[in-house]
């Protein structure tokens, strides 16, 4: 058992992609087996301001409408993972947002479709973790 009093925590999404193709045990059993624990989970048809708000940085940029509408279209999974440097075991676990890039065995080189669908979000740093599991998990 994890002692959460001292374990770092971050936000995973697993993509409507990743739902579709029934792939959310696979998914969480990367990380279970790298020896972190879900601490939260829910699925959700999320709200397009709940999703706007998340990825508020990428406003303008050419995918983010079609990022908007993707998010909303279908339920994700949205879990709280924690442990010992969460934030980069996850990325690593993850691999690179290109599939094509992605190291062997991670979970983007195993089920993500293309860069648009690549299965998995997840915080990016603890100060991105704090506010993304605020947002998703309602504790801000």
């Amino acid at each position: 058992m994890l002692n959460l009093d001292f374990a770092e925590q971050t936000l995973v999404l697993i993509k409507p992609d990743a739902c579709e193709r029934n792939l959310i045990g696979a998914i969480l059993a990367h990380y279970e087996q790298a020896g972190l624990e879900v601490t939260q989970l829910k699925m959700l048809r999320p709200a397009r301001k709940l999703v706007a708000e998340h990825y508020e940085e990428h406003l303008g940029q050419p995918y983010y409408e079609g990022l908007l509408e993707r998010l909303t279209d279908q339920p994700i999974v949205a879990l709280v993972m924690a442990g010992q440097n969460a934030v980069a075991r996850v990325r690593n676990l993850n691999g690179a947002t290109d599939p094509a890039k992605a190291s062997p065995g991670t979970v983007r080189a195993l089920y993500a479709i293309d860069t648009r669908r690549n299965s998995v979000h997840a915080s990016d740093s603890e100060a991105s973790a704090a506010r993304e599991i605020a947002l998703w998990f309602g504790m801000n």
